[in-house]
């Protein structure tokens, strides 16, 4: 399976080679956005860390919590897919195991299904929430 961002007029064109070239029959599958970008994956992660450095949980702690606090209810909200199958395996479980099943090695996926938009968004919320709590992290560009 390959998925493309299409970013560009020249992205647009190169998908549309790439869709010519397969063979018939094939399914095709649009989405609206782009998904997350490396820099906001880098971002959280240098700010899990400090956050780990600072308080008393290990970044993937922290990152567990983000998932379920503030990553789940952003997808559940606009995510029709990701709502019926978050309400269907994970919802009916207890807050503990929701927590355990954010974080490796199950990982729920959640933010990797973000498009920049999404993840902005999570970002945004994740930096309050940190700061609220006394932890002092890197301004964003």
């Amino acid at each position: 399976m390959t998925t493309r961002a299409i970013r560009s007029e020249q992205d647009r064109q190169s998908a549309i080679r790439l869709l010519e070239s397969r063979e018939l029959p094939c399914t095709v599958t649009i989405a609206k956005g782009a998904p997350r970008s490396i820099e906001q994956n880098k971002l959280q992660r240098k700010w899990l860390l400090e956050a780990q450095e600072q308080g008393d949980q290990t970044a993937e702690e922290y990152r567990g919590y983000c998932k379920l606090h503030f990553g789940v209810p952003i997808l559940r909200n606009e995510n029709e897919e990701f709502k019926a199958k978050y309400d269907k395996i994970i919802r009916p479980h207890s807050y503990e195991d929701k927590l355990q099943m954010m974080m490796v090695p199950l990982d729920f996926p959640v933010t990797r299904m973000m498009t920049t938009k999404q993840k902005g968004q999570y970002l945004d919320a994740m930096y309050q929430h940190l700061r609220s709590i006394g932890m002092q992290l890197t301004e964003p560009k």
